[in-house]
């Protein structure tokens, strides 16, 4: 393999139901800082049936050039079109980095991919850096320059791991959603549109989609949530979470949870934040009766502000927050609430 022939940064730009997902562009931001540092360019490689008109959204939100992988055999997600599809790309234009996202697509997409062209993936990582490898110098071994440093967590969260893949091309990387920022939207960009398409000829391989059925919910998505009013195994029961609905009724926020309240059964996965839920950028964040493990601390850390309510002063949850009560939830959270119905009625009036 002649690594000299890959170059650019490449992002796997997702869409389902020709909408383009969130964690495109956020991959493109990312992916604009890093191809900054090696002077090379974005691109977003689109991949559906009838999807090049989104190529003018991922340009608006900093891809410098798109590829458009259009069939009929692409409408809907199915793993081996799509493999075909990207792994195609990969070998005809070479890329030095690809990112994916790590959504329930990008999870079953990445290995095969990276199977088919014979190259590393490192999963769900956390931080992408451009720098040595190794990153100490060993004596005796070749210190090699830009090289993709993947960090993700590693044995349950409980350390981090940094990965390269300095041999094999490209370097990829699946992303969880909501670690990277997006880029502000501009409107007026455009990016140079490349129509590639590698040719699809169903066989076995080819799973048949007999139905399409839609999780239609009225609950808000905990990613595009402002303001997150989260509890833990400190809340203490289903009933009890009454408590933290009242608070995010009377300050326009979402109720979000830990993972010991989904196992608990309390709470839906979908609402859980941290390394086995979503990652959440709010606003504003209430920690109230979470003790703030690791692996939570992953999925909101990049709050901007983080309230923790607990009656455990030393817990670690106080290290990363910029606020923190100590004292009982059950009689904190309600006098919470009355302060801030009691607000929002003076602004009123």
């Amino acid at each position: 393999m002649n690594l000299e022939e890959y170059k650019g940064v490449y992002v796997f730009a997702q869409q389902v139901d020709n909408k383009v997902s969130g964690i495109a562009f956020e991959l493109i931001g990312e992916g604009k800082r890093l191809a900054e540092k090696l002077n090379e360019k974005v691109t977003a490689v689109l991949v559906g049936s009838d999807v090049k008109a989104l190529a003018d959204e991922l340009a608006a939100y900093g891809a410098d050039r798109v590829i458009v992988v259009d069939d009929p055999e692409l409408k809907e997600y199915r793993t081996e079109p799509y493999a075909h599809a990207l792994a195609s790309v990969i070998n005809e234009f070479k890329p030095e980095i690809l990112l994916v996202g790590a959504t329930a697509i990008g999870r079953d997409l990445g290995p095969r991919v990276s199977a088919r062209v014979h190259t590393g993936l490192t999963a769900d990582c956390t931080s992408l850096e451009i720098g040595d490898f190794p990153i100490n110098p060993i004596p005796g071994k070749e210190q090699k320059h830009n090289q993709l440093l993947m960090t993700r967590p590693a044995f349950g969260g409980n350390t981090i791991a940094t990965i390269a893949c300095p041999e094999f091309r490209p370097q990829m990387a699946t992303v969880r959603p909501g670690v990277m920022q997006k880029l502000e939207k501009n409107e007026g960009a455009k990016a140079e549109i490349i129509e590639f398409n590698p040719g699809f000829t169903p066989d076995n391989k080819y799973v048949e989609i007999v139905k399409v059925v839609k999780n239609l919910t009225d609950t808000v998505d905990i990613m595009d949530a402002k303001i997150l009013v989260s509890g833990g195994r400190g809340v203490g029961s289903a009933e009890n979470f009454k408590l933290l609905d009242d608070l995010a009724e009377a300050i326009g926020g979402t109720v979000s949870c830990s993972r010991a309240v989904v196992d608990a059964g309390w709470k839906s996965k979908d609402l859980q934040v941290g390394q086995t839920g979503k990652t959440v950028r709010p606003t504003v964040y209430f920690a109230i009766g979470i003790s703030g493990a690791i692996q939570h601390l992953a999925g909101m850390e990049e709050s901007d502000i983080i309230i923790a309510i607990n009656k455990d002063e030393t817990a670690p949850i106080f290290d990363v927050a910029d606020y923190g009560i100590v004292g009982d939830l059950n009689k904190i959270v309600p006098m919470l609430t009355e302060q801030i119905k009691a607000e929002m009625a003076a602004k009123a009036n």
